[in-house]
């Protein structure tokens, strides 16, 4: 077909026109068998190759473009969520700062990624199918080629055989040429003929020489490169899917570290909202432990002990008695608890059973105020200023909260030992949280 805009000479049309007319009747005489048919079986096996790779190729690259679309929209999914979570997040909490960085980064992530996979995947895939559409273009030309040059074989076959015809002719003049031309005008006839026949064989000769040069060149490039190009696969699909493999391992981890930085701050904000709310429960039940306690000590329990005379400490939480007066948790609640027992002599039974402490101390030991102590089992880092810092191992005094009702669930005050034997006060206390240390 002329290009657009390309002027085509009348000329030139009626002989591509030729050309198909041509063309369509020799296929239609090799489908009927009366001509034969030039075959390639390895070319034909080549082109067979070609067109599944063109296929396979076309395949992997809408399948490419479909991942990348879907990258897009997880970026524009991810992006909405974490905004969100800048835009809820009060300015006061811990970790704004960090969380509007992540949020950044989180995006910076996505886009790097997303180009990444065009530069490194789509586009080289882009310009490998690039190539297809010339070598298709030029395997159809072939086969056209091919076509013209079995109808000039078969012209030129058929001019070989009417020249055979018509030497036998001349040999032989009909009887009314003969009769009708005198005999010097016979030879004139025959020479004419001969070189009329002659003529048109030369004119095939040339056809079929032109036609074989054409389609001999096509097809001499096109087996070169088929086969290149068929090998060429391998590296393709090779470079491919690594570029793919490795881009995603590294986009997650790192979409991993800022996914654990995320977690992270969440955990100290949740850790912060816990130190700061007031959760009563425990506290409660502590303080009924210490009111049940002081009632019984100042005679107004209705399961106090008889022969109890002592009165209670004005404290709102009773100070750790001295070594001849000291009471464990335990008898004290079965003194509360069973009123069968209620005359027996705390003061003996605390004598008898004095507690011990690691180390080899006893709670005789321990300041005055201090209720008991604990060993640290698990690092603490503080973060707040009335915290205490803890390293595993560290023993605690524990003391009373100056006002109960001041105590969060799961939380002790207390001053650590060492303070205590270096400086002989209880003035350095602060919090820590109880499931970090066990008591001893």
């Amino acid at each position: 077909m002329a290009e657009i805009g390309k002027v085509v000479s009348p000329g030139k049309l009626a002989s591509n026109m030729q050309k198909r007319i041509t063309r369509a009747q020799e296929k239609v005489m090799q489908k009927l068998g009366k001509a034969d048919e030039t075959k390639d079986m390895a070319f034909e096996e080549e082109v067979a190759n070609f067109n599944k790779q063109l296929a396979d190729g076309t395949k992997l690259q809408r399948d490419l473009k479909a991942y990348l679309v879907a990258v897009n929209t997880m970026h524009e999914c991810s992006k909405r969520l974490h905004d969100c979570l800048a835009d809820i997040y009060d300015p006061e909490w811990f970790g704004k700062e960090e969380v509007d960085s992540l949020v950044e980064d989180t995006d910076i992530l996505w886009q790097d990624f997303h180009q990444k996979l065009t530069d490194n995947a789509v586009i080289s895939m882009d310009t490998y199918l690039a190539q297809f559409p010339d070598i298709k273009a030029r395997i159809a030309k072939r086969e056209r080629k091919l076509v013209d040059f079995d109808s000039a074989r078969h012209h030129f076959a058929s001019i070989q055989k009417a020249k055979k015809k018509d030497e036998a002719k001349i040999a032989k003049p009909l009887a009314l040429v003969e009769k009708a031309a005198p005999v010097w005008a016979q030879g004139i006839i025959a020479a004419h003929q001969i070189a009329q026949t002659n003529l048109s064989r030369n004119q095939a000769e040339e056809d079929l020489g032109r036609a074989q040069k054409v389609f001999e060149e096509i097809n001499y490039e096109l087996q070169e490169e088929l086969p290149t190009l068929w090998n060429s696969r391998v590296g393709l699909y090779v470079n491919t899917f690594q570029s793919v493999a490795g881009l995603e391992e590294k986009f997650h981890r790192d979409m991993g570290k800022l996914n654990q930085n995320l977690s992270d701050i969440m955990t100290k904000l949740d850790e912060q909202r816990q130190v700061k709310k007031g959760v009563k429960g425990a506290s409660t039940g502590t303080s009924e432990v210490a009111t049940n306690h002081s009632l019984s000590e100042s005679g107004t329990d209705i399961n106090k002990s008889p022969s109890k005379s002592r009165e209670a400490p004005p404290s709102p939480r009773p100070p750790r008695p001295t070594s001849c007066q000291e009471v464990k948790l335990e008898n004290i609640t079965v003194v509360l608890e069973e009123t069968v027992v209620a005359d027996i002599n705390i003061t003996t039974a605390s004598q008898n059973e004095a507690p011990t402490v690691t180390n080899g101390s006893s709670d005789a030991e321990l300041p005055p105020s201090v209720l008991y102590k604990v060993k640290v089992m698990h690092d603490y880092v503080a973060t707040d200023k009335d915290e205490l810092e803890l390293k595993g191992g560290d023993i605690v005094y524990v003391i009373p909260f100056p006002n109960p009702d001041e105590q969060d669930d799961g939380w002790l005050m207390g001053v650590k030992e060492s303070h205590w034997l270096q400086n002989k006060n209880l003035l350095a206390k602060g919090v820590f949280p109880e499931n970090f240390t066990q008591k001893v």
